[in-house]
């Protein structure tokens, strides 16, 4: 069965197949919104994401934070003010969607493909969801949209069409076979030297403070051509150069094979989350959730840096740490947060653990410093 095929059967939803979460974000956001129109969003989570808002001529409102779970805080915003909200179920923490009705909600579950709400699967909720095949699947690329009505799926499939690529086959071979030595790499405690010879190879992208420079001048050029996503190409396809490129049957075998792994991971994942959630660091919501097979287990510490840098020593690899928030990062673009505190805490202070790994974590993580108190 082709991805697409298997997150309908999880879904239950008109589903569409993409090479990525990016462009499906981007879809959902020319379908469903107009450009010049107000959408609340979270102010943490890749760079990427604020500059597909851009694109599709939105003007981003950012919107406060829960200390509990890094999501959206639907008490502290005023819903009459915007258009439509884009959430993000940080980490599979689920964003409280129910408190948007009436608005036209997009859900980025790209970390959330194994949250469930009350045995519903989130990304099923609004009017969109949007999953990753490259986070839980672990696919290397890929993405999934599902809908409610064939009508909107027939739409996207058409706008997907006209903004994919040509395949490059030699990439997807190396996408299939890297995906293939990170697992690898995990399961044989080969963390390090796998990190040491990706650096030295020069195999993970330069960086100069930002993960992704912002130029601010060139997304003034840029914003002249709104709607318009290949304008703003050179800051979304950071890290995934190929992120709307058409894909072949080799990727879809594989990214159907790792859909397929995960229920037998289920279990295990559960586990490392319950085992997590005791820690006097981990975020108030993990608590809440230590039934869900979250992404990753978010824990709040003190000194992060340090922390990242013992965990590698001890072969866990700790990725998707995100750059301060949007309105701190592009602050021309973005329309602040009344309450940036909580996010800027947060942006921080956030570890976090992969809970396939939390016992090989253990021995560093249970003695950490939790974040000091957020400030107002």
């Amino acid at each position: 069965m082709s991805p697409d095929d298997l997150m309908a059967g999880r879904t239950g939803r008109h589903c569409l197949a993409l090479p990525s979460n990016r462009l499906g974000l981007y879809l959902a956001l020319r379908h469903w919104c107009a450009p010049g129109q107000r959408l609340l969003m979270s102010p943490i989570s890749a760079d990427e994401i604020l500059f597909l808002v851009l694109a599709a001529g939105l003007r981003p409102v950012i919107a406060p934070l829960s200390p509990a779970d890094g999501n959206i805080d639907p008490g502290a915003v005023d819903l009459d003010a915007v258009d439509a909200v884009l959430t993000t179920n940080l980490y599979g923490l689920p964003d409280r969607v129910a408190a948007f009705a009436g608005k036209p909600v997009i859900e980025d579950v790209a970390h959330a493909i194994e949250t469930t709400v009350d045995g519903r699967p989130l990304g099923t909720f609004g009017v969109a969801g949007i999953y990753s095949l490259s986070k839980h699947p672990g696919a290397g690329s890929g993405g999934v949209i599902a809908v409610e009505h064939e009508s909107d799926l027939r739409t996207l499939e058409r706008e997907r069409d006209r903004l994919l690529l040509p395949r490059a086959f030699l990439g997807e071979v190396h996408s299939v076979l890297t995906s293939m030595a990170r697992h690898a790499a995990l399961r044989l405690r080969l963390v390090r030297p796998a990190l040491r010879l990706s650096r030295s190879l020069g195999l993970e992208e330069e960086r100069e403070g930002y993960r992704i420079a912002p130029r601010p001048d060139d997304v003034r050029l840029a914003l002249k051509q709104v709607p318009d996503l290949p304008a703003f190409d050179s800051w979304v396809q950071a890290d995934l150069h190929d992120y709307r490129t058409r894909r072949s049957r080799l990727s879809c075998w594989y990214q159907s094979r790792r859909l397929r792994a995960l229920s037998g991971q289920r279990e295990r994942r559960i586990a490392g989350v319950r085992l997590l959630a005791e820690l006097p660091t981990a975020a108030a919501a993990v608590r809440d959730h230590r039934d869900q097979p979250l992404f990753r287990v978010p824990l709040l510490v003190s000194d992060r840096d340090a922390a990242v840098a013992e965990l590698e020593r001890h072969g866990v690899a700790t990725g998707y740490l995100y750059d301060p928030p949007y309105d701190d990062y592009l602050p021309e673009f973005t329309e602040a947060s009344p309450a940036p505190a909580v996010a800027r805490w947060w942006g921080r202070h956030v570890l976090p653990i992969d809970p396939l790994y939390a016992r090989r974590a253990l021995p560093v993580v249970r003695s950490l410093a939790p974040a000091p108190p957020v400030s107002p």
